[in-house]
């Protein structure tokens, strides 16, 4: 289709379009859900140019100077008080657009240069949220086992966390992504669809086990749902809002036997658990970063880039052993005060 207007310029809206059902599913391969996140980035832009009086049906890429994109930016944090993450990842989407079509048209390069050179705001660093050891504890025990629907629950508790994965990764499982001979492992499909082994402990492959022996005893048709419900007796795949559901009423059991687990737990809070997890036991940001999927090392450095309390003081412990003892005499109030005596 042509992608030139009458006047013969780029054609904003048929760009877009090729971008989103084109590019975006097909070139770069994106989940149904990060597309629909790019097209609200879009339509987000479009609607503050419609607020600033701009005709919808002449929205064109002369709208996408700098000066109107650092308005943009300016009015998504003080008029409509979005989080600088938000902001982010708006003019991410921006920016990628006119990748795309830069690369579509040499005569929108200029252009993307521009705008790629604007600068989001800066998000302040926050600690990786993570539960408790004990507060992880008592989540994967919560459910008792004594139905079957229990035991169900559990396996699904205990595999979200040893395996670090994404809560559509689990519900997408099947059969066939299960491994059970050493060294054993579960074959995740992330975003975009490419697929990850995370190797599995002991212990987890023993639950699975006992778990395949009640839910998939005959494993004859290996693409069957590793977790599933009934439907006119036929095994149909647990949503993303079940599993969600069945890890908020696993901390509702025990949060009153147990006050460190917090008010709010949800499938990633398990996923970001692990990996801190791991990182407090020494394993390397690199293999964290394979195991969580990330495509980008500054993904995961973003979000582990703060090390706990005792990791870093038994850092420092260990490589300033002579500086543990009884404070310095000159550290002493008596001595400052003598210090600066008139």
């Amino acid at each position: 289709m042509p992608r030139r207007s009458t006047g013969g310029k780029p054609d904003f809206w048929q760009f877009a379009r090729d971008y989103l059902h084109g590019y975006c599913p097909h070139a770069r391969r994106m989940s149904a859900k990060t597309i629909e996140a790019y097209r609200i980035g879009l339509e987000g832009f479009i609607a503050y140019l419609v607020s600033i009086g701009t005709v919808r049906q002449l929205v064109s890429f002369d709208c996408l100077d700098p000066v109107t994109v650092k308005n943009y930016s300016a009015w998504m944090t003080i008029t409509k008080g979005y989080s600088p993450k938000t902001v982010d990842l708006r003019l991410t989407v921006l920016k990628s657009f006119l990748k795309y079509a830069a690369w579509q048209d040499v005569e929108l390069m200029a252009l993307h240069d521009q705008v790629a050179a604007i600068k989001p705001p800066k998000a302040p660093k926050k600690p990786v949220e993570h539960l408790a050891p004990a507060a992880t504890a008592a989540i994967l025990a919560a459910w008792d086992g004594a139905t079957a629907k229990a035991r169900r629950n559990r396996m699904i508790l205990i595999l979200l966390y040893d395996s670090a994965a994404r809560v559509s990764e689990i519900t997408g499982a099947t059969m066939a992504d299960l491994h059970l001979a050493k060294p054993a492992f579960i074959s995740l499909r992330g975003k975009g669809g490419k697929t990850r082994n995370m190797p599995l402990m002991d212990k987890t492959v023993e639950h699975l086990r006992v778990y395949q022996a009640e839910f998939h005893p005959n494993r004859q048709n290996l693409s069957t749902p590793l977790f599933y419900h009934r439907r006119a007796g036929q095994p149909v795949a647990l949503s993303t809002d079940s599993v969600a559901l069945i890890v908020k009423q696993a901390a509702d059991r025990v949060r009153h036997a147990c006050p460190e687990v917090p008010a709010r737990v949800h499938c990633h809070l398990l996923r970001t658990t692990r990996a801190m997890d791991l990182y407090t036991d020494g394993v390397p940001l690199p293999l964290i970063m394979q195991m969580l999927g990330h495509e980008s090392m500054s993904t995961t450095s973003t979000f582990y880039a703060f090390a706990t309390t005792k990791m870093m003081t038994d850092a420092i412990t260990a490589a300033n052993p002579q500086a543990i003892g009884p404070t310095p005499n000159w550290k002493e109030q008596a001595t400052i005060d003598a210090l600066y005596k008139l």
